[in-house]
């Protein structure tokens, strides 16, 4: 069987599936994404050998394309990794490179383009014309539709709401340098660094080295000082979300990433009370596609630019 891999490239963690010729999208392989150097090349190898996998499993006879949902910023117009505040890699083209190798056509977007694609194929944004889809895990990203078509901007990086400003209190500092970033605050990443500010300006002790599990682990135990700092990052991650409401309009809001799906009784309704109501309040929910809608959204991709929700073609040179 001939079929499309899809490849869904996170800062963390990496999957790739297969997509067939009837829509059937395989349970995906995983591994951690390389973080021991910013050679573009060690990047590029690694995506090889993890399809490669695929095809020496025996449920591909071979490849009619690879789509890529990429942690951006990415230049979807030459599928060039540019500069991800959560990875070492720079300019990496990974799209030329994968179709040197499979001699494929490969198609990289942005994983938050991705994830509203797969949102509304196979998940809750299906039928919605105006629709956000956020992403809180390692990073903070967004894919929007707004009357029916995603929104890309100039290179492919529209809407990148992790890199809106939501603070000046702890005016922290965000990993692409700039301070005050809703990613700098509530990312997976950068979360527990915000503990450990948000403890030292209230006079708590510290922890000393923890991550963002431990952080809500004790929120569900019943700490109290860690659920008033629940309490803060909800208030943050309210202003996020209020920007987001004004700037888009939509009628729909989709939570997905790690630190949203597996913390949401302390994260999404007590954030929702404290969004502004400046616009109307629109539907805000949970995915309910278990992390996978980047993955499947590379995978329609993979089949060609032209999708029911606007074209990608005209950000390309094929």
């Amino acid at each position: 069987m001939a079929g499309t891999v899809a490849v869904d490239l996170g800062a963390t963690r990496t999957r790739v599936a297969i997509r067939d010729a009837k829509g059937r999208t395989t349970d995906p392989i995983e591994e951690p994404t390389p973080s021991g150097g910013a050679d573009g090349t060690l990047l590029t190898g690694f995506l090889a050998g993890m399809i490669r996998r695929l095809l020496e499993s025996g449920k591909l006879s071979g490849i009619d394309s690879i789509g890529l949902s990429v942690a951006g910023p990415v230049d979807i117009r030459a599928g060039i990794l540019k500069n991800p505040p959560n990875m070492q890699f720079r300019d990496v083209p990974i799209r030329d490179t994968l179709s040197r190798e499979f001699s494929v056509p490969v198609r990289v977007v942005n994983d938050c383009h991705a994830g509203i694609l797969g949102e509304l194929s196979f998940g809750k944004a299906g039928g919605r014309q105006n629709a956000v889809y956020i992403t809180i895990s390692t990073g903070i990203g967004c894919g929007v539709v707004a009357n029916g078509r995603i929104l890309l901007g100039r290179h492919g990086n529209a809407a990148e709401i992790g890199h809106f400003h939501v603070d000046s209190t702890y005016n922290l500092q965000c990993g692409c340098g700039h301070s005050g970033h809703w990613e700098g605050y509530s990312s997976g990443r950068f979360l527990p660094w915000f503990f450990q500010e948000w403890c030292h300006y209230h006079g708590k002790a510290h922890w000393g080295s923890c991550n963002a599990e431990d952080i809500f682990q004790s929120a569900q135990q019943g700490d109290d000082d860690v659920l008033r700092f629940v309490d803060e990052l909800n208030r943050i991650n309210a202003r996020g979300v209020s920007d987001v409401i004004v700037a888009y309009d939509p009628e729909l809001i989709i939570f997905d990433g790690a630190v949203m799906r597996h913390n949401s009784d302390l994260l999404l309704e007590p954030m929702i009370d404290s969004v502004d109501r400046y616009l109307d309040l629109p539907e805000i929910v949970m995915t309910g596609l278990s992390g996978d809608a980047p993955l499947l959204g590379a995978s329609v991709i993979a089949g060609g630019l032209d999708t029911a929700y606007g074209s990608f073609t005209a950000m390309t040179d094929e």
